[in-house]
């Protein structure tokens, strides 16, 4: 990968308009911390343009999509996770 999309992908999760993101959030070993920090960021944050469920969960995809072969099974397992504590954070069912 190429400096200039590092740099691009870093820059969108640091600064996107999607969410203000908590320092760090997706290093967490624990999916339930990552969960609420992206659901207190959502429901707090005056930029995002989606509801805050779908904010949140978009940011969690962005990261693990950007990361890419990159991630390490483990982190890429603890963000999956993340993703169905979200939906519960949120009140949602399991998709399929």
């Amino acid at each position: 990968m190429t400096a200039a999309k590092e740099k691009w992908s870093a820059e969108v999760t640091e600064h996107s308009n999607a969410m203000d993101l908590e320092d760090h959030v997706f290093e967490s070993g624990d999916a339930k911390k990552i969960a609420a920090s992206l659901k207190r960021s959502a429901e707090h944050s005056h930029r995002r343009k989606a509801e805050p469920f779908q904010s949140a969960m978009s940011m969690l995809n962005f990261y693990i999509n950007r990361a890419g072969k990159n991630l390490p099974a483990t982190r890429k397992k603890v963000l999956e996770y993340a993703k169905d504590e979200l939906r519960v954070a949120f009140g949602r069912e399991k998709e399929g």
